[in-house]
């Protein structure tokens, strides 16, 4: 089964791994500190910020000198863009067509709204989205992925309710003590009892939320105590924090076990056929069907839970996730 642990937000990490290379907690910048500046700046100035993963460096997008100097004295770097996040978050909003097989997200390094297109998105639903785009004024346009955007249910096995098969996120616990396990809302809608791999009852769903969130949480029965604070993988997990774009992750899962990439994008919305989800995180790990609900992290940082994506892990593919630490708070449960 999948666990992990957390404590509220990260600070300084002990290790980062930075362009696949563990730094020391002494020569390591508080990447986290530095990608969540543009939080204290504001939407009307910057434009997001992300990991430039050959340079080594946070690159913060800003729309003013003003900005740029608060950028400098943070230790980041300030990259002078057209747009703002104000702008295109709101555009955005105003031209998508929430056309299922599709999901919508801003790129930092582009400064432009992208519209993922599934294989699906054909014909008239492709001639949407490109009229969509053709609105802009070339602030947005259209990434093709492969297969088909879905969510990643399978039948059978690891952890399994209702006749499916999906994946355990973390381990977690409230303060008195009581256990639960987190994973994908669209695997705990389906069922309200859960069974580990072995087929032996866990135990039952007490939250659920999916459209919108994609989270669930399962309360363990006393009787269950196999709920360790670690990863299958062996790998601990210290802490919950917010992801990053260009941070290096890793992701776990009942059908495909463990898959590397990096963060593309923040704050996703997916239009699955079932309805859509917001605030995702956008990666190119690879993921396949069973592997809904599993891990992303980074060393010891819980980021996410799997929700859905399109491709494979044979030919590569897009990969979304839901925050963790919306998960945590929304419980009221940590890491352990």
């Amino acid at each position: 089964m999948r666990v992990t642990r957390r404590t509220a937000l990260v600070g300084t990490v002990a290790a980062l791994v930075v362009g696949g290379m563990s730094l020391p907690a002494s020569a390591a910048p508080d990447l986290y500190a530095l990608a969540a500046l543009p939080q204290s700046i504001g939407d009307s100035e910057t434009a997001g910020s992300y990991f430039d993963r050959v340079g080594g460096k946070i690159i913060v997008n800003v729309t003013t000198s003003a900005a740029a100097q608060r950028v400098k004295t943070s230790g980041a770097t300030p990259r002078m863009v057209t747009r703002s996040a104000g702008e295109l978050n709101t555009l955005a909003k105003a031209i998508d067509p929430a056309v299922p097989g599709t999901a919508v997200w801003i790129d930092p390094v582009t400064n432009q709204v992208v519209f993922d297109v599934d294989e699906t998105v054909v014909a008239d639903k492709l001639a949407t989205v490109q009229a969509a785009v053709a609105r802009s004024g070339g602030a947005a346009r259209v990434q093709p992925i492969k297969g088909q955007l879905s969510r990643l249910l399978s039948g059978g096995g690891a952890i399994h309710g209702g006749g499916v098969r999906c994946s355990l996120g973390f381990n977690v616990r409230n303060s008195s003590g009581t256990y639960f396990f987190v994973t994908a809302g669209h695997c705990t809608n389906v069922a309200s009892a859960w069974s580990d791999s072995s087929g032996v009852l866990a135990g039952y769903r007490t939250g659920s939320s999916f459209p919108g969130n994609d989270y669930g949480i399962v309360r363990y029965q006393s009787s269950y105590t196999n709920h360790m604070g670690i990863i299958n993988t062996g790998q601990d997990i210290a802490r919950a924090g917010n992801a990053y774009v260009g941070q290096s992750v890793k992701r776990h899962g009942s059908t495909t076990g463990t898959h590397s990439g990096y963060v593309q994008a923040l704050n996703a919305t997916v239009h699955y056929a079932a309805g859509p989800v917001y605030g995702m995180i956008r990666t190119n790990v690879c993921a396949e069907p069973g592997d809904s609900g599993g891990p992303l992290y980074a060393g010891t940082t819980a980021l996410g839970l799997t929700s859905g994506g399109s491709g494979n892990c044979r030919t590569g593919g897009v990969t979304y996730f839901q925050p963790v630490t919306e998960v945590l708070s929304r419980y009221g449960v940590n890491v352990y």
